[in-house]
């Protein structure tokens, strides 16, 4: 049995699923439950039962969760350990990302991070920002990087790595700009919608909550550069990010209706009960320099494209 068996059960157990471990894992279905045949045929003890609900640990599953969660924690004590003896630093860090969540400044952080860190395996996943914050909190994440979802940040240590304003937007000449939107018009024009649990998803469904609005056709997109080129072709309207104190700036063919929100912050976060931890200390020490946060909006949203999902 070796340490990629373990890290599989615990996983499998968090997440009650060999579909959702594989994706986190980056390991084939196949792979995850040749683990778990693996692992119970060597210690001759079943560790879940399978239920149409999904994985579900057994009660000596249990007792070698405990077990197996105090193992990892070694064994990531013993590398950092070791790397302090050689004078230089190791480990695994996990990140988690959200599409909007500052790319320009996650692609700097990976890159410093390769080149002053070499040893620290990093992983970057990808998740709606709600999901982010959920990884920190249950360990499956060692840190991430999120829109703030107005939830509360209790026991978690944060930086603000950026912030921006949404506004909706229109192509040139679909909707006349006035001084005041006519909403109920706009019900009649196709709208880019994106999914309920992203930032500019909450912030849609309030909006149209608001002015009492719905719209008679729905395009789904969960990608803000998909949506800012469908809006500037003349697709239909949607929400996009704008710099906080110019928002008119370099907006290409779209025209800006009306502000929906004042400022969203980006936010980086751990637990805080991992400040002393080496390699978040790293991380921290790489976001705090001006060559890995001073990136403008519009180089942040050109990375973005390449990088973030949420």
């Amino acid at each position: 049995m070796d340490i990629h068996q373990l890290k599989t059960f615990v996983t499998v157990a968090r997440e009650g699923s060999i579909t959702k471990a594989s994706e986190l894992l980056f390991r084939s279905q196949p792979a995850v439950s040749a683990h778990i045949k693996n692992m119970e045929e060597t210690l001759g003890l079943t560790l879940f039962q399978r239920t149409p609900r999904g994985m579900a640990v057994t009660p000596d599953g249990q007792r070698l969760l405990t077990e197996a969660h105090q193992l990892l924690d070694r064994h990531q004590k013993f590398l950092e350990e070791a790397s302090r003896l050689r004078g230089s630093l190791a480990g695994n860090l996990t990140l988690g990302a959200g599409r909007n969540s500052s790319t320009g400044v996650v692609s700097n952080l990976l890159a410093a991070m390769s080149q002053e860190f070499p040893e620290v395996e990093v992983e970057l996943q990808h998740r709606p920002s709600v999901r982010v914050l959920e990884g920190i909190r249950n360990g499956s994440l060692d840190a991430g990087f999120y829109t703030e979802t107005g939830e509360d940040d209790a026991g978690l240590s944060t930086l603000e790595i950026s912030n921006f304003c949404v506004y909706l937007a229109a192509p040139a000449d679909m909707v006349p700009v006035a001084a005041e939107v006519n909403w109920k018009a706009l019900e009649n024009v196709p709208w880019i919608y994106p999914s309920g649990n992203s930032c500019c998803g909450r912030v849609a469904r309030d909006l149209l909550d608001t002015h009492g609005i719905r719209p008679k056709r729905v395009i789904n997109v969960d990608d803000e550069g998909v949506t800012r080129a469908l809006i500037a072709s003349g697709v239909g309207i949607g929400l996009v990010h704008a710099n906080s104190t110019n928002p008119q700036e370099n907006q290409g063919d779209i025209v800006l209706l009306s502000q929906v929100q004042k400022s969203a912050r980006v936010l980086f976060a751990h637990l805080s009960c991992r400040i002393e931890d080496p390699v978040i200390a790293a991380v921290r020490s790489i976001l705090a320099t001006d060559n890995c946060t001073s990136l403008s909006f519009d180089d942040d949203r050109t990375l973005g494209a390449a990088l973030i999902a949420s």
